[in-house]
């Protein structure tokens, strides 16, 4: 009997982790031109961790984390999100003794105990970066202008930016109050997390995907109309930052992410065509209690996570011509054991020069092998065998322009050296 993996995982074959390793590399090289380093974090942390950073009436805490005692009897969670994680690491390493503000990034696998759905997975890829040490408004445009330059050098342009304000600690209990008030004369309708949420954080309520609540929440006093002073001024500062990076962007008031450690500004990135994919593509915001939640100095933080799995759905949506795998240069066939071993020396100088180049393993007869070149896609196959050998002159196959001819050792090198420079170069 064949044994499937879990639901909610899925195995990335080589054609498609092609394109997530494409991902990778232009998301650490666009932190690297903004200056944020590495951090590589573990996959599991004491659980203690997300129900003081995350937040106990979020659904990652109450129903989505996979938790289990470890030998000594230890809760452990696998990690559900990235920013939690990351201020740990701060504050272990005591990074706030160094110049502020402290700007990091992370990649990795991240654990959710979710219904499975197109661009949501039990195990998902995440990549993020996390400023920690500024309350200015030009830190959280940073953030957002790194999301987008992202998002352009990945080559979906056309990515949407929806911003708003969830206000501070001075502000929120205001907005808290009406809207309790509000929604006093429907508690009864609204689903059993709502009513939960309406006694430890009546905000995230904005964030409830029951279509019911959704309805009762249509009238309900939005957080943007009970902003204080500060916080106004704030959001109105990020806009005119936002200016300067040239990002056009939505005021959305409803939006208010789903973790609870959230302050001032938060936003969602989307892919324009729902059809693709109807999730949002990234999400952040500001956390300036977090720190300080999790035993720090009071230290603002802002941050976004952005999900590996659902940019390459939108990739390979796109067709990106950059992310086509490299073409073989050159495939050797051989004939007979002395013949293998010549092919061998061959393909393993090349490899050395880093030029994709391959034989046969299985002993085929060369029509077989002619046609394993073929369907290869390889530009150039070289044939040798005994009469070969004895000459130590090979016959060499252009694939494309269906001519041949033959060539020493050192002159069929260099073919192939500058059949690979001329691809280079294009």
């Amino acid at each position: 009997m064949i044994i499937n993996g879990p639901r909610g995982t899925v195995d990335i074959m080589p054609e498609e982790s092609r394109i997530w390793r494409y991902v990778e590399s232009v998301f650490s090289e666009t932190c690297d031109a903004f200056g944020y380093g590495e951090l590589r974090l573990p996959i599991f942390e004491h659980s203690e961790l997300y129900l003081r950073g995350v937040g106990e009436t979020t659904d990652i805490v109450q129903k989505e984390m996979y938790t289990f005692s470890d030998r000594g009897q230890r809760s452990i969670t696998l990690r559900p999100e990235g920013t939690a994680g990351v201020v740990r690491s701060f504050l272990e390493h005591k990074m706030q003794n160094q110049s502020l503000p402290i700007k990091l990034y992370y990649n990795g696998p991240m654990f959710r105990y979710e219904r499975p759905e197109a661009g949501r997975f039990r195990q998902f890829s995440q990549i993020g970066f996390e400023a920690i040490g500024s309350h200015d408004a030009s830190m959280d445009a940073e953030i957002i202008g790194l999301t987008m330059e992202f998002y352009r050098r990945l080559g979906i342009p056309q990515a949407e930016l929806k911003i708003n304000s969830v206000g501070c600690p001075k502000c929120r209990p205001v907005h808290r109050q009406a809207l309790i008030e509000y929604l006093q004369p429907h508690r009864d309708e609204l689903c059993d997390d709502c009513k939960v949420r309406m006694e430890k954080n009546p905000l995230r309520m904005f964030d409830c995907k029951n279509p019911h609540c959704q309805v009762i929440l249509t009238g309900a006093p939005r957080i943007s109309e009970y902003l204080c002073e500060d916080c106004q001024e704030h959001f109105h500062q990020l806009q005119g930052y936002l200016q300067q990076y040239r990002l056009q962007y939505v005021i959305e008031p409803e939006l208010v992410r789903g973790l609870d450690y959230y302050t001032r500004t938060v936003f969602e990135v989307y892919y324009p065509d729902k059809a693709v994919l109807a999730s949002a593509i990234g999400a952040g915001g500001r956390y300036n209690g977090l720190v300080a939640e999790l035993g720090g100095n009071d230290l603002p933080g802002v941050g976004v996570a952005m999900g590996v799995d659902r940019a390459v759905i939108v990739l390979k949506s796109t067709q990106q011509k950059e992310i086509t795998p490299p073409r073989m240069q050159l495939f050797v066939a051989a004939m007979g054991k002395e013949a293998q071993l010549a092919a061998t020396e061959i393909i393993a100088t090349l490899r050395r020069d880093g030029i994709y180049c391959d034989q046969d393993y299985l002993g085929r007869s060369l029509k077989s092998q002619m046609k394993a070149a073929d369907k290869a896609g390889a530009r150039f196959t070289v044939i040798i065998g005994e009469e070969e050998l004895a000459k130590q002159s090979y016959l060499v196959r252009d694939m494309d322009q269906k001519m041949q001819w033959e060539l020493h050792r050192e002159e069929l090198l260099q073919l192939i050296r500058d059949a690979q420079s001329a691809t280079n170069r294009k």
